[in-house]
């Protein structure tokens, strides 16, 4: 499953890498891309795990940028 995200108070490109980076070593994560300019993350992964999975991200993504929130 691929699904798209809007991305709340995203400061720099910096982070949005590191977020990436952090969100692709998750298991079950197939694909995932985080675009500062866009304000936007893409994220591809296993069905049956997806909100699991989602759980995963949000908890990586808060590490790296406490301030940013993801609208799902």
């Amino acid at each position: 499953m691929k699904k798209k995200f809007k991305l709340v108070d995203l400061d720099c490109a910096n982070c949005a890498a590191k977020m990436e980076n952090a969100i692709k070593k998750i298991d079950g994560v197939t694909d995932a891309n985080v675009s500062f300019m866009m304000q936007k993350m893409t994220i591809e992964a296993d069905d049956a795990r997806f909100d699991e999975i989602m759980q995963e991200v949000v908890r990586v993504c808060k590490k790296v940028e406490p301030d940013c929130q993801i609208q799902m």
